[in-house]
């Protein structure tokens, strides 16, 4: 029973977080609601930080790292099959009718009404994980503020460094100045 849980919630967000993986997160942030043995708010945020550092979709990863945090193996494969279904069910379905799907009006019109939406969305996780990243509750995070606040002003005058490379930056700093959690 559990498996078919696992899967039917990453099969629901698989079928509605529109826009890539940003998208899944406020998804599990409500995970971390309906089922808090799955996965706890630090797990996302540790999650994106993971997802964004390693190869794959950040969606796919996250799911995986679920399922296996729930179940183990089995559990990781249940939750990406689940997450990535609706994706390869929607693909065929509009390949079959292609050519007169992305002619409609309503086709085009509803995503300027997806575009915003899916906006919010992500602007919301970004709001999340700023506040679990640089506040503890009504504390400021003083030395992740720094680090923060230098690779974004590095990163913007710099913008020709590829990310990964303020990525790894970021994880030594970590590990050097060994901040808490």
């Amino acid at each position: 029973m559990l498996y078919l849980s696992l899967f039917w919630e990453f099969f629901k967000i698989g079928l509605f977080a529109l826009g890539g993986g940003l998208a899944t997160i406020p998804f599990l942030y409500q995970l971390t609601i309906n089922f808090p043995t799955w996965i706890s708010n630090a797990d996302v945020a540790n999650m994106i930080a993971i997802s964004q550092s390693t190869p794959g979709p950040m969606g796919v990863n996250m799911a995986t790292y679920t399922g296996f945090k729930v179940i183990g193996i089995l559990g990781g494969l249940t939750a990406t099959i689940g997450l990535v279904s609706p994706s390869v069910l929607i693909v065929i379905l509009i390949s079959k009718f292609l050519k007169h799907f992305d002619q409609k009006w309503y086709v085009k019109d509803s995503f300027y009404g997806l575009r915003p939406t899916v906006l919010a969305l992500i602007t919301y996780a970004v709001s999340n994980i700023f506040a679990l990243s640089l506040f503890n509750y009504t504390k400021i995070r003083v030395v992740e503020s720094i680090i923060f606040l230098a690779i974004f002003i590095l990163y913007r005058k710099f913008e020709k460094i590829h990310p990964i490379i303020w990525i790894l930056v970021g994880a030594i700093l970590g590990i050097v100045l060994k901040l808490p959690k």
